[in-house]
């Protein structure tokens, strides 16, 4: 039985990419201002992103073997 997703795994998904997106920012552009800008899209973007897939995950509780009509 597959265990359900927590809003921690979102967010620290998310919190992991805007870290390493805005890390690479900085160091490439040496503006702290921008980091954090594209450290905050990047956590957002991948929030909803991330959310979204999860949403398509159909739950199947039912036993393949009954009618799920019945």
């Amino acid at each position: 039985m597959p265990r359900k997703t927590k809003v921690s795994t979102f967010l620290t998904l998310s919190a992991a990419a805007a870290v390493f997106v805005g890390a690479m920012v900085f160091f490439a552009v040496d503006m702290l201002e921008s980091a954090i800008i594209w450290g905050g899209l990047t956590f957002i973007v991948s929030l909803v992103a991330i959310s979204t897939m999860a949403l398509m995950v159909p739950e199947n509780k039912n036993d393949p073997d009954k009618q799920v009509l019945s």
